[in-house]
């Protein structure tokens, strides 16, 4: 059986906004995906150009269009600027399971930005998109990624194995635990 999708949805705290990443974003977007601190424990080819990162942007609005990633831009309410990104993505067929990716401007970490951003998001996949289970993937040694994951109770996954990524661990967080 196949749930629903359920359409994009800007989610809100007292200090932040996570909106549909926009064109106007490219500079920001480039910055993150190309900066060697944000990317330090993230095996992906940094972005290049702005073109790269227009490019990214475009292709994450045709996803979240047709329902296939949930991806939003972090911003503080009283700035409209993008400081980092999280996401809800890699669904499977059912729509029951789906994985969290995020990264974060460096001048904005350690400030529970993320914790706040991973709040809104999980209670999205939980109580919106009726989730089971949501699944991060992060290197072993991003301790910062790590005491997230288990300061929101994901839980480690000791004998899973992230095929081709040998640093990577896995973590999981079932509906009934959130």
């Amino acid at each position: 059986m196949n749930k629903k999708s359920v359409d994009f949805s800007e989610l809100t705290t007292e200090r932040l906004l996570l909106r549909k990443v926009k064109k106007q974003d490219a500079e920001a977007i480039f910055f993150l995906r190309s900066d060697a601190e944000v990317n330090k424990f993230i095996l992906r080819n940094p972005t290049k150009s702005i073109e790269e990162a227009e490019i990214f942007i475009s292709e994450r609005i045709k996803d979240i269009e047709s329902n296939k990633v949930y991806y939003w831009a972090i911003t503080q309410k009283d700035n409209p600027k993008l400081i980092g990104s999280i996401c809800l993505w890699n669904f499977n067929k059912d729509r029951t399971f789906a994985e969290i990716g995020y990264d974060l401007h460096p001048s904005f970490q350690k400030q529970g930005i993320m914790n706040e951003s991973m709040n809104l998001v999980l209670d999205f996949g939980f109580n919106k998109l009726q989730l089971n289970t949501i699944e991060a993937f992060t290197h072993r040694e991003n301790l910062g990624s790590i005491q997230l994951l288990k300061r929101n109770q994901f839980t480690l996954e000791e004998h899973r194995i992230d095929e081709g990524f040998p640093h990577n661990i896995i973590f999981s967080l079932d509906q009934s635990k959130h």
